[in-house]
């Protein structure tokens, strides 16, 4: 027969177990079944345990609110007042640099400089610029960390979102997600450890489109990649049982289907048997507590006015982070929301505005949520997309309306709670917030500072794969951003 090369290498294991393949197989099946209790990091994969930092991390869980399309940093967060003296004028060829830019706008005869079209105000202890159109965002500036120095290599949306999630351009790796439950397991036996939620904004009729594979776990085990709850009837598709199927049926048809499946384990010490048992049996107690976490019956008036009237509207932005504030309760170790739309080549002004107007509360209500509750602390919150906007028009310039091309060479993002300094601001870039000047911030920083409140040494958390140990932050040298911790 055909040999996979994870059954390869564990060949001469078969063989010398031999005969006890059947004992194998029900440890492995006991120990699926029966050990849920919270793991500590690197307890599910002891070969772990030195990725874990002495002290441990502040953080237990990650929030992440992810803006998909990249919103103008410009117009949101990285303000410089010079931006109005400039307005109209040609982006100078000596701040570009001969700078890579998307086929979008190479052919454009003319670059003019865009002053953004809202109002800011400096905020918070940090004294950070920020729009009018964020105003509830503004209210919580003491809490957050505003790094607008972020940059990455890519320029379009599909390797830009897969760079972000996974540290790499090209499909295939682990999402960040899967990376934390891997390295540390789960708080919680009746959810997943890692669950998605994607909502649509108004910004843009047609938002790109975002794949599975973002929150897939890559070469990782199965049992890591993330599980998407949607709006209607179902949250999680074929997790209801076949009709006349009761739950005691369901249990005893599992039981059967584990015990069969855990001898073929024992036979052959195939890891993705053991993912499947392990996801059959999640399967089957998110059957119970997938209903119960989205009825929101037995939340309070007060929480609706914190995080708006779309919290009631099923799909929304606003309705996904009170869900998130909920799975963060519930032991889950990574909640992302996409939401979709901020991609405004044109008619930039309306869309923004759009986008913000279904974020902003319900962000800022997180934030507040978590405090009052206790959880700021030891919950990491990040809001951001994969890249940022150019500070010159795509397309024809006007008095009240432009638009604006991909740009990765600077871009911001927050961060709130879980280690992170409250009220700071960290990296700075030029006029046009086109070039960083002080304190760049790369993806692969992003992600080893990450995981570094999480307690993980991103140098450590490895996985062997083709021949090479892999990482969430590649070969390339990745630091923690020490700075922005508390």
């Amino acid at each position: 027969m055909d040999i996979n090369p994870q059954q390869a290498m564990e060949f001469s294991r078969r063989r010398l177990l031999g005969g006890a393949a059947y004992g194998v197989g029900a440890m492995a099946l006991g120990s699926l079944l029966h050990d849920a209790a919270p793991k500590p990091v690197g307890s599910a994969h002891p070969g772990l345990r030195s990725a874990a930092l002495p002290g441990g991390g502040r953080a237990k869980r990650v929030i992440s609110l992810f803006m998909s399309e990249g919103p103008g940093q410009m117009d949101l967060f990285d303000y410089h007042p010079e931006m109005r003296k400039l307005h109209g004028t040609e982006l100078p060829d000596s701040v570009r640099g001969g700078q890579r830019i998307t086929g979008m706008t190479s052919g454009q005869t003319a670059f003019p400089v865009v002053a953004p079209m809202f109002a800011f105000e400096k905020v918070g202890p940090q004294q950070t610029w920020m729009s009018e159109i964020l105003p509830h965002i503004k209210s919580v500036a003491g809490e957050i960390t505003v790094i607008k120095s972020l940059w990455t290599e890519a320029i379009n949306h599909d390797p830009a979102i897969t760079y972000m999630q996974t540290g790499f351009q090209q499909p295939g790796k682990a999402s960040m997600g899967s990376w934390l439950s891997y390295g540390i397991g789960s708080e919680s036996k009746d959810l997943p450890s890692y669950i998605v939620m994607v909502s649509k904004g108004r910004g843009r009729s047609d938002p790109q489109p975002l794949f599975a594979r973002l929150w897939g776990s890559g070469f990782l085990p199965a049992q890591h990649q993330g599980v998407q709850l949607r709006t209607g009837r179902e949250p999680v598709l074929f997790l209801e049982d076949a009709a006349g199927i009761d739950r005691g049926t369901r249990r005893s048809m599992l039981d059967t289907l584990a015990g069969l499946n855990s001898v073929q384990l024992g036979a052959t010490g195939d890891q993705g048997i053991a993912a499947r048992i392990a996801q059959y049996e999640m399967a089957f107690r998110m059957q119970a507590s997938v209903p119960e976490l989205v009825d929101l019956a037995d939340e309070p008036e007060s929480v609706y006015e914190l995080y708006g009237e779309d919290a009631r509207k099923p799909g929304t932005f606003a309705r996904h982070c009170l869900l998130a504030r909920r799975l963060a309760e519930r032991g889950v170790r990574f909640v992302q929301l996409f939401h979709r739309g901020w991609d405004q080549h044109f008619d930039l002004p309306r869309g923004h505005r759009l986008q913000a107007e279904e974020v902003d509360q319900a962000s800022a209500a997180l934030i507040k949520d978590l405090k009052q509750r206790g959880m700021l602390d030891d919950t990491l919150v990040t809001w951001g997309g994969e890249f940022g906007r150019t500070i010159y028009s795509q397309g024809k310039l006007s008095n009240d309306n432009h638009g604006r091309d991909h740009h990765g060479r600077c871009f911001s993002m927050f961060m709130a709670g879980g280690g992170i300094k409250a009220g700071f601001e960290y990296g700075r870039t030029d006029d046009y917030s086109w070039n960083i000047v002080e304190n760049p911030v790369h993806i692969r920083d992003l992600h080893a500072t990450m995981l570094h409140c999480m307690g993980i040494d991103h140098a450590k958390l490895t996985y062997p794969f083709m021949g090479l140990d892999q990482r969430l932050t590649g070969t390339e040298t990745a630091r923690v951003v020490s700075e922005i911790l508390a």
